[in-house]
């Protein structure tokens, strides 16, 4: 049986039982796992290796990069400024980013870029590496864009530029890029370990993540969702930039998100309420709340469509909400899944929230098989079904 980490509240042993499992099982190489119940902490647990040829433990000190679960962090930075009066989200993108409002995109509202609604999953344009990763290209690219489909109309998964579409906007109009934002406001005052652009100190504590076989190549961008995953070409095979040190130190408030399950799982618990040692009010609003998880899309995704995969995912105001693709911890909860496997979320009317970050990255667009046997053996323990 895999050596664990942690700790595990009374009455929260299956939970422990199924983050072992999925160990033992070989579905998890490394990871962890955490979850709060009334803004307390009931489990927190890490085990396994850091590498599959690697002895070094799964530990305390390991950091992972968690992909999409990055968005919705980006969406909470985003609608505590909106919480503060910074912007509206109603307001047009262009009142804040002038160079926006073209191409069809004059009145485009702040709510469509959270809502995967605004029609800009890529560009035309290819860039190199270097104006990927120096961001103003990307966003004047995606500001001369017109849209793949009439805005408001439809939604599609934008997998990488939603972080410079929120980004940018956060910048005009909040006066700090996301990542500073979140160090700031979010990060220190709850002692978090997570970071959008990753000080270059802390680079050797982020464990590598292991790609399935499907993540070794893209292929050419023939479609839409082959043009959004590598942003039409500008990005290479997943393997050559996922681990690489400037690809944790630059701000993709996308997709770069670095963290742990303890730091994910205290941050959708201070999103509900007060945590131990944290402000003594939630970071939302019970109104601002209710905004970020109301659902905004139905139908097929645009993007996963145009690739053969017709799937409808649930989209509120930057967060996804419950579906049978991504259930969380049922009605009414929120948060984000990563392509990695790696997921935040909150209950607000259980008053639970939980994270979970690994190193060995999931195969295909489901529920993860982990994350749901851990959430289940959780609300199991809480006795809620």
């Amino acid at each position: 049986m895999t050596a664990l980490e942690g700790y595990a509240a009374r009455g929260f042993g299956r939970v422990k039982d199924a983050f072992a499992a999925n160990l033992d099982e070989g579905l998890d190489l490394g990871a962890g796992f955490c979850a709060h119940v009334d803004g307390e902490v009931v489990v927190d647990l890490r085990g396994g290796r850091q590498g599959p040829e690697s002895d070094e433990p799964y530990g305390e000190d390991a950091l992972q990069v968690v992909f999409s679960a990055t968005k919705g962090i980006t969406a909470l930075c985003l609608h505590m400024a909106v919480q503060r009066g910074v912007l509206d989200l109603g307001d047009p993108v262009a009142r804040w980013w002038p160079e926006f409002g073209q191409a069809g995109k004059e009145h485009v509202p702040v709510r469509w870029l959270l809502s995967h609604q605004v029609g800009l999953p890529t560009i035309d344009r290819k860039l190199s590496p270097e104006e990927i990763l120096s961001w103003d290209p990307v966003c004047a690219a995606l500001a001369a864009q017109r849209p793949y489909w009439e805005p408001g109309t439809a939604y599609g998964y934008h997998a990488l530029t939603f972080g410079w579409l929120v980004g940018e906007l956060f910048r005009r109009a909040e006066g700090r890029s996301v990542g500073r934002f979140l160090a700031e406001e979010i990060a220190a005052p709850l002692d978090l370990e997570m970071w959008i652009g990753l000080p270059r100190g802390l680079v050797d504590r982020v464990v590598p993540l292991v790609l399935p076989p499907s993540a070794q190549g893209q292929g050419e961008p023939d479609t839409l969702l082959a043009r959004t995953s590598s942003l039409n070409g500008s990005i290479g095979q997943l393997a050559d930039w996922v681990n690489e040190p400037a690809t944790f130190e630059t701000e993709q408030p996308a997709g770069n998100g670095i963290t742990n399950a303890r730091s994910l799982s205290r941050l959708y618990a201070a999103v509900l309420g007060p945590v131990d040692g944290g402000p003594s009010d939630a970071l939302l609003s019970p109104f601002q709340l209710e905004v970020a998880r109301t659902p905004q899309t139905n139908g097929p995704d645009m993007v996963f469509a145009s690739g053969g995969l017709p799937v409808e995912i649930k989209i509120g105001v930057g967060f996804w909400v419950h579906s049978s693709l991504f259930p969380y911890g049922g009605v009414g909860s929120f948060g984000h899944p990563g392509t990695s496997g790696a997921v935040g979320f909150a209950d607000p009317e259980n008053r639970i929230a939980c994270g979970y970050v690994n190193n060995k990255m999931a195969d295909g667009l489901q529920p993860d098989p982990r994350a749901v046997r851990l959430v289940n053996a959780l609300y199991e323990s809480v006795g809620v079904n």
